[in-house]
């Protein structure tokens, strides 16, 4: 058997509330193209040169343009990292000069009086992320932290991680007592450009304690076997995929992961199994469906009962928005929008320990102003659309919960904020402006421990295709 094909723990499969598919096969050929500059000359060393096989290695070489948002610009500059002027500030952010600057954000590695633990032995303890430098002063308002992927990140994610490009980067607390740590989950993913097929993979993991978040989100070494490495690798220097093809459909060309959450000593990854990339910000899915890791994201099965085919109200929940309740609530929400960028936001909920039985799910109806159960045909929206990718949580600085996306065709990062998880959800209030970062920004990701003032999330630029941190201070 490959070092690739994996069978489903016995201890994963008999907790299922469903069965668990295994979770085997590679990634055919795709991908963008991030191949130029530092990341077309960069060369692996002779462990780095691993050529994923792939049924379909001869297919030409494309690039995709699923996750492309409307008009943007490939050859943009790319953005010059630390603040951004002053004069961008305020018109990003309504009254920014009310903003009262205040010291960086340093959420604890262990929030929630979590015990502090050392790995489980007899894993080796993972080396250290290179130093982050300081922070460049900045006044209040938007500000680009610094590159997390690429070839310009601290984090040298090529040479420790075989990633040249990678979109996305879903954040969410691991809820591990003995190890907190904030998970990564990105999408399409490029390594080395010399080496044929340019170890291109579906998706890849990365795993981070850094509560400094001074330059980017630091990623320790990724250490093979070891859970609570920075990645899991299939060997050093290259992070391996972590949710492959389930072989349910012919015309598959992307697994791509829209949300994530831990529950229960378990994590959970919403995922969209990609049929065509088809116009900018548009694009058409198999199924989504949720996927399960008993080891903190090390492997993962699929629960074949949470496939979710693009009909019966299903093709509502395409995408995902994983959101923990606020203090007092026993739920679990879910957003949901559909394919692409153009649609609107629908809401779920479910029992924390019953989230891969769909069964069990309610969803929001507005006009009966009740949630109702078992049928996503009911869902209402409770955002209206273009709603592009998103993410939410419950904020602490403000009393309410919180959402981040991009706005459709001017694709500018906006917040809204709710009293309760289906709203009523206030107008858009734009953090970030597509004009003054070129090249195509979008998939906005909050980062789980930045819950009070100051905001951290990651973005991706299509021109670079590559992730970097960014920071926003609330009124």
């Amino acid at each position: 058997m490959s070092s690739r094909q994996r069978t489903v723990p016995a201890s994963l499969a008999t907790s299922a509330v469903v069965g668990l598919c295994v979770a085997i096969g590679v990634a055919p050929m795709a991908g963008a193209e991030p191949c130029t500059g530092a990341a077309a000359a960069a060369r692996p060393l002779p462990e780095q040169a691993f050529q994923i096989p792939s049924p379909s290695a001869l297919a030409p070489f494309q690039r995709p343009i699923g996750h492309k948002p409307p008009g943007a610009n490939e050859s943009a500059p790319l953005p010059k990292l630390g603040q951004l002027p002053l004069a961008i500030l305020k018109a990003l952010i309504p009254k920014s000069a009310q903003v009262e600057q205040q010291a960086a954000v340093r959420p604890s590695p262990n929030p929630a009086g979590a015990q502090q633990a050392q790995p489980v032995a007899p894993q080796p303890a993972p080396q250290p992320a290179p130093a982050a430098r300081p922070a460049p002063s900045a006044p209040p308002g938007t500000s680009i932290v610094g590159w997390v992927t690429g070839p310009d990140s601290p984090n040298e994610t090529i040479k420790r991680f075989a990633v040249t490009g990678t979109d996305l980067g879903i954040m969410w607390d691991n809820s591990d007592p003995a190890n907190r740590q904030v998970l990564m989950a990105f999408g399409d993913t490029n390594g080395y450009c010399n080496i044929p097929g340019k170890q291109w993979r579906y998706n890849v993991l990365f795993r981070s304690q850094d509560g400094s978040l001074a330059n980017t989100v630091a990623v320790p070494n990724g250490v093979v076997g070891n859970r609570y490495s920075g990645s899991p690798v299939w060997r050093p220097g290259i992070s391996k995929q972590i949710i492959n093809t389930i072989g349910r459909t012919k015309d598959e060309t992307g697994v791509i992961p829209t949300a994530g959450i831990a529950v229960g000593g378990k994590q959970f990854l919403n995922f969209m199994s990609i049929r065509s990339w088809d116009n900018p910000g548009s694009w058409s899915t198999n199924y989504s469906a949720i996927a399960v890791s008993q080891d903190n994201g090390e492997n993962w099965g699929v629960y074949p009962g949470t496939i979710r085919p693009p009909s019966g109200g299903h093709e509502n929940f395409q995408m995902g928005a994983f959101l923990k309740p606020g203090p007092g609530d026993p739920y679990l929400y879910s957003f949901g929008t559909p394919n692409g960028r153009a649609g609107a936001a629908y809401i779920a909920r479910v029992a924390p320990n019953l989230v891969p039985d769909l069964t069990k799910y309610e969803y929001w109806n507005a006009g009966s102003n009740s949630w109702v159960p078992n049928n996503p045909a009911a869902a209402t929206p409770v955002i209206p659309g273009p709603v592009g990718e998103m993410s939410a949580q419950y904020n602490t600085h403000l009393g309410q919960y919180l959402v981040l996306y991009c706005n459709g065709a001017s694709n500018d990062v906006v917040m809204r904020t709710a009293p309760a998880p289906q709203g009523p959800w206030s107008p858009e209030q734009r953090l970030a402006s597509s004009a003054e970062i070129p090249g195509g920004i979008y998939a906005p990701y909050l980062h789980p421990w930045s819950t009070g003032k100051e905001l951290y999330y990651n973005l991706s630029l299509w021109s670079a295709y590559n992730v970097m941190l960014m920071r926003t201070v609330l009124p």
